[in-house]
């Protein structure tokens, strides 16, 4: 790793810069790599996600996971008092795929929910507003947009709910490696070659303040992420709700099994026309990069903010308690013949199964505030009614 001389536009920008002001942390990196204006991996033109992206997300596989989490928000609604102003926010909406699956269920399924409906869309890049748009046209009169900044400084404040969709797997993170002599933080420099890492003291205290809290023993030669910046956002997300539910998606897990021994060289991972590798440095801005989260994290930062944990666990239980059969038994009534039947059912398949599908690598959380022991439908025996 971190051998790559300079192959794109980007690189050459973060390596002058390195080269100028210093080194610089991996986070920050990580942020150009990603965010850049123009030219980042989520700032630039070009299509991320799906056949001709570079990764799946489980939106991406049938347009039943947007209405099965739309059974899960009918019951939000249902909880909250059925409301005359209902929004759901969702934060890294992208394309407008899960929007586009979630506003067509809740107006073919949930007349009441869709009649009282504006669905925000939070987005970091400008330019995706005008293809949301236009992909969500016949939604127009219950679309509303805002930056992940407003959201950040308070300015949103509404009743409903906030969902996202492997956004925290995509937050710059700090790297850091435990050495003979203590903790140490990868930091990123540059030579004639191109990208080279250090290993230098914390950049700041709440990196090994991180690990104390979370009992994160690090092994000597293990390297770990930190996200400093998923608390904040939760914390963010809870003073937007007066009352209601932020519902995560994504990869990860508890802390005790996500710091284990075993992960000596952490979760990072990049994506690049459906291949992996463990090289942050190759294809700077044309390659995902992307860590498991850690959920304790998220758990404890919604504690702290006034949110309450009602439900945790990996997305094919969510699945079917929400309805998942029932979902498959509809499409495949529908069906207009068995090639189609078969289509909806491996896609099902890969949203469920685990080693390999989707099934146990994404987990759900979902964090109530203002609403007593809320009763959700994934917490359903499966196939069974509340």
């Amino acid at each position: 790793m971190a051998d790559a001389a300079a192959t794109t536009k980007l690189a050459e920008i973060i390596l002058k810069r390195i080269r100028t002001r210093g080194d610089i942390t991996f986070a920050s990196f990580m942020e150009s790599a990603l965010y850049e204006p123009d030219l980042g991996y989520y700032t630039s033109p070009g299509r991320k996600v799906g056949a001709e992206g570079d990764f799946y997300t489980s939106m991406n596989v049938h347009s039943a996971f947007g209405r099965l989490i739309t059974r899960e928000i009918g019951r939000f609604f249902e909880l909250l008092g059925s409301p005359a102003s209902f929004t759901v926010a969702e934060a890294g909406a992208g394309g407008g795929q899960l929007a586009q699956d979630i506003l067509d269920a809740a107006a073919e399924d949930n007349p009441a929910l869709y009649a009282a409906l504006t669905y925000r869309l939070i987005e970091k890049e400008p330019s995706l507003k005008e293809a949301q748009a236009a992909r969500l046209e016949r939604h127009a009169e219950h679309l509303a947009w805002s930056t992940p900044e407003e959201l950040a400084k308070g300015e949103l404040v509404f009743t409903g709910c906030i969902i996202s969709n492997e956004l925290f797997d995509a937050m710059p993170v700090h790297l850091v490696e435990m050495t003979e002599s203590g903790l140490r933080e990868v930091f990123v420099s540059a030579d004639g070659e191109g990208f080279r890492e250090k290993l230098l003291a914390p950049s700041t205290a709440e990196l090994e303040n991180y690990l104390e809290r979370f009992q994160a023993r690090l092994m000597p030669g293990q390297r770990a992420e930190i996200n400093l910046a998923a608390p904040a956002w939760i914390a963010s997300a809870a003073k937007a709700l007066e009352r209601g539910f932020v519902l995560t998606v994504d990869y990860g897990y508890l802390a005790e099994e996500l710091y284990t021994p075993q992960r000596r060289n952490g979760t990072l991972l990049c994506y690049y026309k459906h291949s992996t590798n463990e090289d942050p440095y190759r294809q700077v801005g044309e390659q995902d990069i992307t860590t498991h989260i850690n959920f304790s994290a998220l758990i404890e930062a919604g504690n702290e903010a006034g949110l309450v944990s009602a439900w945790y666990g990996e997305q094919y239980r969510f699945l079917l308690g929400v309805g998942l059969i029932e979902e498959l038994m509809r499409l495949e009534a529908q069906a207009k013949d068995e090639q189609e039947s078969l289509k909806h059912r491996l896609a099902i398949k890969k949203l469920m199964l685990p080693e390999g599908g989707m099934g146990d690598t994404f987990k759900v959380l979902i964090q109530a505030k203002g609403v007593d022991k809320p009763q959700l439908l994934c917490m359903r025996k499966w196939g069974m009614g509340l």
